[in-house]
């Protein structure tokens, strides 16, 4: 399969424009991965539509998960995230 190198340009813009959109997101998981990110922790990911709908799904998270979850925040490790009560609205 061949990568397409703009398309690797264009993911990384978008990541910025997430990253200006929803700052306490790369935070939280920065937190997630130095204090909850342990092979067996359930992720639990929760939508809520603007009509009010509820979609929920869960993973355990598993040794790759963990890895994944360091590579996404290791370049945003001057990014501290908050202490206390971790659930926020992103």
């Amino acid at each position: 399969m061949a990568v397409n190198p703009l398309h690797f340009l264009k993911l990384k813009d978008r990541y910025h424009i997430f990253r200006e959109e929803h700052p306490k997101f790369i935070p939280y998981l920065k937190m997630l991965g130095e204090k909850a990110a342990e092979e067996g922790t359930i992720l639990e990911v929760k939508a809520i539509t603007k009509d009010g709908k509820e979609y929920v799904s869960n993973i355990r998270l598993t040794a790759n998960d963990i890895e994944t979850l360091k590579m996404f925040t290791k370049k945003d490790s001057n990014n501290t995230a908050e202490t206390g009560d971790h659930t926020s609205a992103l």
